[in-house]
């Protein structure tokens, strides 16, 4: 009898360290799939994207099994910190404030911001510029904050959106004046569809305290071996062009080295 219970134990030993080293080699990337063409979906419902096709190949490369889990993007830090998953992966800029509450990976790729208007408009990304203007921002985002910090107190009004296709749909319907957000992002979601042949790159705004140093994986704090298993990853990808040859495939000219 006690030969058996022996026997059991074990395997039950056995299991519970085969789930650990499983667990050990996942990761679960969380992500808000409503910001083409960094991250979004497809007809049939499958995740697509920059950051999809990325967060792939660093999982290849750092031999994990990857999931992702949705989640609206200003509510992807508290998710994270209550470890609904395990890295943000949404293009999150690495930013002072952000470092606060959580870690980052080494610095990925960094895109530029950029103010988009009507070609018709005259608008420029400044505070005098779009003075008694309506510039609409995705809830959550660098863009947010610095449109909150540099324009709002110059009488300019900065209306926040859970989704960045709904500032779109403002913008064509006139309800908008502008809007900053990343320049791949409103390339593929504005100015390459129909609706945004009459709106342009109205300039570019740079806030390295803001806006960051650039994007990054956010992590919880103290999690030392995921980031350094990350980095080790990343570094090679960069290394490698790999980067460089998806920020081609999905951004065509746009410059996403880190400088």
């Amino acid at each position: 009898m006690k030969k058996n219970l022996h026997i059991v134990l074990l395997a039950s030993m056995a299991l519970c360290s085969a789930a650990f080293v499983q667990a050990a080699d996942s990761l679960r990337y969380g992500i808000e799939a409503e910001y083409p063409p960094f991250e979004s979906k497809d007809a049939s419902g499958q995740l697509q994207g920059f950051d999809i096709d990325l967060g792939n190949a660093i999982c290849k490369t750092a031999k994990l099994q990857c999931s992702w889990v949705e989640n609206a993007f200003d509510g992807l830090i508290p998710a994270l910190n209550a470890k609904k998953f395990d890295a943000i992966n949404s293009a999150m800029n690495a930013t002072e404030q952000r470092r606060k509450s959580i870690d980052f990976t080494r610095v990925i790729y960094r895109v530029p911001t950029v103010l988009i208007a009507r070609k018709s408009s005259g608008l420029t990304a400044t505070a005098a510029s779009l003075k008694g203007k309506n510039v609409g921002v995705l809830q959550g985002s660098v863009q947010e904050t610095y449109a909150q910090q540099h324009w709002a107190p110059e009488g300019v009004t900065v209306t926040s959106y859970k989704d960045q296709n709904l500032v779109y749909a403002d913008m064509v319907a006139g309800r908008l004046d502008a809007t900053l957000v990343m320049a791949p992002a409103g390339q593929k979601g504005l100015l390459a569809t129909a609706q945004g042949k009459d709106f342009q790159f109205a300039g570019m705004v740079r806030d390295d305290k803001i806006l960051g140093s650039g994007i990054a994986y956010g992590l919880r704090k103290g999690d030392v071996k995921l980031r350094q298993r990350l980095d080790a990853a990343i570094a090679r990808l960069q290394a490698n062009g790999t980067v460089k040859t998806l920020g081609r495939k999905y951004f065509g000219p746009i410059d996403l080295s880190v400088k």
